[in-house]
């Protein structure tokens, strides 16, 4: 992927139907996390901060990602995470399917603790 500015940047540059999913992933997470969290690029991809990152998405050839930023989120939530294909800092999902808004707020809330912590 190629060095871009902000995140519309990055979606212009992602095929379909990916753009899309991870069109819809941006507004799952911004309506899940707090007021005052900035939307940037980092690692060259759209990155969600409160002071410290919560998440990370990503198009890749085969599958979307989300990035919780912490392995410890997706340990404490791996259960829920047992129809994604999920390691200690990434969960994939399919280019048509984003991730349910109520995984994405239990995601959010807890990268949240962990900070808080």
């Amino acid at each position: 992927m190629k060095k871009v500015a902000s995140v519309e940047e990055y979606l212009s540059g992602v095929p379909e139907p990916a753009r899309s999913t991870l069109e819809k992933m941006r507004k799952t997470i911004l309506a899940a996390a707090p007021k005052g969290t900035v939307e940037t690029i980092a690692y060259r991809m759209p990155a969600y901060r409160l002071g410290k990152p919560l998440a990370y998405i990503r198009a890749f050839k085969n599958h979307c990602s989300y990035f919780p930023a912490s392995g410890g989120v997706t340990k404490l939530l791996g259960r829920e995470l047992q129809k994604y294909r999920a390691a200690k800092g990434t969960i994939q999902f399919a280019h048509t399917a984003p991730l349910p808004a109520a995984l994405v707020k239990k995601l959010i809330a807890a990268r949240l603790k962990e900070i808080e912590s």
